[in-house]
């Protein structure tokens, strides 16, 4: 018997927890100590993380039924989605490099085109997921920590020449037609919350009202958390893997994801390269330490965090309202806090942070 701390959720240290390669999905029955009610607690390897689903009062057969197909879909989106790894999505890439007139695409990444395309003139341009070659210039198209030289100014050059967008798409049922061969679909900002979403629809399907999915720090949950509401823990971007900035509250149905600099980087010895690109500029973003909103699913909230990064300090207010996330919660390389009015209503630092300024979304400075 495993007790669980719900409801303050800790978000990232489950990672280091799982071997990268390994599939697990251990059932572990538990106690949810804030309500004496059976829980119980799942753990899958995907995405390059642990995923974790915690689900509360629902019979076992229901929950390993729905777990068995959870794990399923993870493992065929990994596969199929991976941007750099033998699959579909780079058969998709290939014959648009080649300049192929029409392209048939599979039914899953049809759909993720059709949304990333309106996810990205909603957050007009700097949710972008056709930067796929911009990463692998960057080297962040690995599974390892990128080494050697950074790329140079005439290759950032040649690449905004370029410069490939959502908008170069046209998709019709399954059909796909690139003006521009330069496109590279990476959905690395996006497929996460997209999984989550199918997860959570799993679990309904299987009539789990009550339950939480973390996916290496990015959650949605439903229901509630034994008579409270869920209790997202988020983590200090600037603290150890195990410090906690503050918790977030988390109603039924609402998912709350995060977008920072602290986890994948690289550096030339004097400077560090977050792996989060400025689509406009080609370089790696500044000066925004990570993003964390509250959004009604996975899939709009992960593209929201990403494009806010990009945003900055002084835009993030506006590219928000366009997305139609009210809750946001900023962090500056300074250290200092920029939140919505809707956001403070929901946020409990665990320490109060030094600085802390409210900006209403549309208001940019």
């Amino acid at each position: 018997m495993k007790s669980v701390r719900d409801p303050i959720v800790d978000l990232f240290a489950q990672a280091s927890t799982c071997p990268r390669l390994a599939v697990l999905l251990v059932l572990v029955l538990a106690v949810a100590a804030q309500a004496g009610q059976s829980s119980q607690q799942l753990r899958i390897a995907a995405f390059g993380s642990v995923v974790e689903i915690v689900v509360r009062s629902a019979p076992q057969a229901q929950v390993e039924a729905a777990a068995r197909i959870i794990d399923r879909e993870f493992q065929a989106m990994h596969r199929r989605w991976h941007a750099w790894e033998p699959g579909p999505l780079v058969e998709v890439n290939q014959a648009i490099a080649r300049g192929e007139r029409t392209i048939a695409v599979p039914d899953d990444i049809a759909a993720l085109i059709a949304e990333s395309r309106q996810l990205y003139q909603a957050s007009e341009g700097l949710f972008n997921p056709a930067i796929g070659g911009l990463l692998e210039l960057w080297g962040f198209q690995s599974s390892v920590m990128p080494e050697g030289p950074l790329p140079s100014k005439a290759q950032i050059r040649r690449w905004l020449e370029q410069s490939p967008s959502m908008t170069d798409l046209r998709l019709t049922g399954n059909v796909l037609v690139s003006r521009n061969p330069a496109v590279q679909l990476d959905f690395g900002a996006y497929a996460k919350g997209v999984a989550v979403d199918r997860a959570i629809d799993i679990l309904r399907e299987h009539g789990i009202g009550h339950a939480l999915v973390n996916a290496g720090g990015d959650v949605r949950v439903i229901g509630d958390a034994g008579g409270r509401v869920w209790q997202i823990g988020v983590r200090h971007p600037e603290g150890n893997r195990g410090s906690i900035l503050g918790t977030i509250q988390a109603a039924d149905g609402e998912a709350v994801f995060t977008s920072g600099n602290y986890e994948r980087f690289r550096s030339d010895g004097e400077r560090r390269y977050t792996h989060i690109l400025d689509p406009r500029t080609g370089w790696p973003v500044e000066r925004v330490t990570s993003v964390t909103v509250v959004g009604p699913r996975g899939s709009s909230a992960d593209a929201a965090a990403t494009a806010l990064v990009v945003a900055g300090v002084d835009d993030w207010p506006r590219i928000a309202r366009r997305m139609g996330i009210d809750k946001v919660l900023l962090v500056d390389d300074a250290g200092r806090v920029w939140m919505t009015p809707r956001m403070a209503e929901r946020v409990s630092f665990r320490r109060p942070p030094d600085a802390v300024e409210l900006r209403t979304p549309g208001l940019s400075r």
